[in-house]
């Protein structure tokens, strides 16, 4: 019986020396980026952060998050002018014991040009991905697992993909209800929104499972 009690102790103070040295892990740096040529599109790919996009004052597009040698990113642009933000991780398994980051040091700061890009694409794990009112003259495509999807008046130029699991979709479209055709689809779920409707100009598609949909038509 002693034996097994000193195993146990000996266990609980190697639990806690390892969280210990997580907890006072190297900190984060507040970190910007501002792409030194016009931006056609931006994709965005990350875990675990939490997303805000807004729109610039000054017609460019800036980045602003947090990171450190351990949790960081990859941005680069493509010849043909898309932006991409993707996480990159050099962990070790005891750099996953202990608390995780702050709220602040979780979270990405988005700002584009009203209606200057023509794609939007934005997908994380665990947290929430909000937008205020923008327009693209392409397609926006937003996935959450794990979070909600919170948005203004969206402007599309030709469609609007919305995947959320876990989380609930809220926010309104620019347009009337007649200028999209809609695929939608609610596991576990309630939704404003048909299964099916033909027509319209424009593609709403949406998937939500473990969730609520609640979108509005706007127009003008």
């Amino acid at each position: 019986m002693k034996k097994i009690i000193l195993l146990v102790w000996c266990f609980a103070l190697g639990g806690f020396a390892l969280a210990g040295c997580s907890g006072s892990g190297e900190p984060f740096a507040e970190k910007s980026y501002t792409p030194d040529t016009q931006i056609r599109a931006i994709s965005l790919d990350v875990r675990d952060r939490e997303i805000e996009v807004s729109l610039s004052e000054d017609g460019q597009v800036h980045i602003q998050y947090s990171e450190n040698s351990k949790e960081y990113y990859d941005i680069s642009i493509s010849d043909d002018n898309v932006l991409t933000m993707t996480s990159a991780s050099d962990k070790a398994w005891t750099d996953y014991i202990g608390g995780q980051p702050s709220a602040e040091e979780r979270k990405i700061s988005l700002q584009i040009p009203d209606a200057g890009l023509g794609d939007l694409t934005l997908s994380t794990t665990n947290e929430d991905i909000r937008l205020s009112a923008l327009a693209v003259t392409g397609s926006i495509n937003i996935s959450s697992n794990g979070g909600n999807i919170d948005f203004g008046s969206l402007d599309v130029g030709n469609a609007l993909f919305l995947t959320v699991k876990n989380g609930d979709i809220v926010g309104s479209v620019m347009g009337s209800y007649d200028e999209f055709a809609i695929q939608s689809e609610v596991k576990k779920g309630e939704s404003n929104l048909p299964d099916h409707k033909d027509g319209g100009e424009k593609a709403l598609n949406v998937s939500s499972n473990n969730g609520d949909v609640n979108i509005e038509f706007v127009n003008g």
